[in-house]
């Protein structure tokens, strides 16, 4: 288990699309809660970005919802982490 890191740009992103976009809450959390447990659930479309997006990854979480995210290493609790970055719409996102 990997615990989530929500980057402030992540909130802000978050905050919007959720007004935009209410019916995906509950799909949103779902898929950052199955993030958590194992993110390399087949069912998330875990893929690797390339391009000015490389070093990253991607999810789906809904009909054209991505979550933009990074597997790092914290050194003050010595595991990895998942630094969520951004969500949105395919066009959003990328």
């Amino acid at each position: 288990m990997r615990p989530l890191v929500l980057t402030p740009k992540f909130k802000r992103a978050f905050r919007k699309f959720v007004k935009r976009n209410a019916d995906l809450q509950q799909r949103i959390e779902e898929t950052l809660q199955q993030m958590e447990a194992d993110v390399f659930t087949p069912s998330l479309g875990i893929h690797k970005l390339s391009g000015r997006f490389n070093g990253l990854q991607s999810c789906y979480c809904g009909y054209d919802c991505r979550v933009i995210f990074s597997i790092e290493q914290d050194t003050e609790i010595n595991s990895e982490v998942i630094v969520l970055l951004d969500i949105g719409t395919h066009d959003e996102v990328y």
